[in-house]
């Protein structure tokens, strides 16, 4: 017999099919809710708004009123101060041109400074 018997291999083949086929269910994949604009509720207290833009400049906005800060380690203490225990949210707006890790830097050095009402503030695009 001079051909290759393929047979055994067809068989392995087969049974490694079947396993991953039962195994295969098992496995649950993660699943991310990501909030949408639509579904953000409206505040009934306007939030203290962090500015950041693209020239690293930082600035407080409470309503009307702006303030520079200048630098971002003393932002977290000027936003304490500013909110004086009041639970009052703070928005963080920032360009859409910074990094991704400048913007979770500034909402984790909030976080540390003991201000626990922290959001992103997003464009709500018109869809024509």
């Amino acid at each position: 017999m001079n051909q290759m018997n393929v047979v055994p291999y067809i068989d392995v083949m087969l049974v490694l099919l079947v396993i991953f086929m039962v195994t295969a269910p098992m496995f649950t994949p993660g699943v991310i809710q990501v909030p949408s604009v639509s579904q953000a509720a409206a505040l009934d207290v306007p939030p203290l708004e962090v500015v950041l833009d693209a020239g690293d400049k930082l600035q407080i906005k409470d309503g009307d009123k702006v303030t520079a800060v200048e630098s971002r380690s003393t932002l977290a203490a000027q936003v304490a101060a500013m909110l004086a225990g009041a639970d009052r949210p703070v928005a963080i707006s920032a360009d859409k041109d910074l990094k991704y890790a400048d913007v979770v830097s500034v909402a984790d050095d909030l976080h540390k400074a003991g201000i626990k009402r922290v959001a992103l503030t997003v464009k709500q695009q018109n869809h024509q």
